[in-house]
């Protein structure tokens, strides 16, 4: 089981051209109300945007950085999969908060036991979204800036009596929280995820870093003795 919540729409994280952020969009019935994220993350060109490659009368030719009749592509660093990694690493190095501090400034606002963090982008803006189980069925999803570690709000959801038994079954007799998973795998690159796996004998936090080229991993921590390894369950997952 994994417990999806109402969260924010990932959108592209980077501002092609100039332009206003669109605030951060938070809602909840007794909570207060939302605020936009610090951190924002903008396309500075140097990874060869449209207004550097399709200038005939400065490049000569749109094959100077790599066009289709050299490359077989549409660019020279390697076309979508490169753009992606590239959005990946610059919304890694905009976060100043980890994973670890944004779950211990969300624990702070809403009491509980935090079962999954994540760094999300909002049009540019990025944010933290921290999943708290509280008490009975009540879940809470705080919002925590990258930048400052100021709570910019949060929603509360009355979930499947289901779903919270099987996340506190699969903590039982753990004493590895999220916040010190991801500490654990922060030597393994930037955490961007760390997410309760509570099915079967697969057990442990799950958790995504980012590398300085924007490259993705996968890796699991074991609940009880934090061991980092990396995680074979799916086809992506690197050492």
């Amino acid at each position: 089981m994994k417990r999806n919540i109402v969260i924010a729409t990932i959108a592209a994280a980077a501002l092609i051209g100039g332009g206003t952020a669109t605030a951060l969009a938070v809602s909840g019935d007794d909570d207060a109300p939302a605020q936009r994220s610090s951190v924002q993350v903008q396309d500075d060109d140097t990874n060869g945007t449209d207004d550097r490659d399709d200038r005939d009368d400065r490049n000569g030719a749109d094959d100077r950085n790599g066009a289709d009749d050299r490359d077989g592509g549409d660019d020279r660093h390697g076309g979508d999969s490169s753009d992606d990694n590239a959005e990946d690493a610059a919304e890694a190095r905009a976060a100043k908060l980890t994973a670890a501090e944004a779950i211990k400034a969300a624990l702070a606002a809403k009491s509980g036991t935090a079962v999954k963090a994540e760094l999300e982008s909002e049009d540019t803006n990025l944010v933290w979204e921290v999943d708290v189980l509280s008490s009975g069925n009540t879940w809470h999803t705080v919002h925590v800036d990258p930048g400052t570690g100021k709570v910019l709000g949060s929603h509360t959801e009355q979930e499947d009596a289901d779903d919270a038994a099987e996340a506190r079954a699969a903590l039982q007799g753990g004493s590895v929280s999220a916040a010190e998973a991801a500490e654990a795998a922060a030597a393994k690159g930037t955490v961007t995820s760390v997410e309760l796996e509570d099915e079967g004998s697969g057990r442990g936090w799950d958790i995504d870093t980012t590398g300085t080229n924007g490259a993705e991993s996968e890796w699991t921590v074991n609940l009880t003795t934090a061991k980092v390894t990396a995680d074979r369950s799916s086809d992506d997952g690197d050492d």
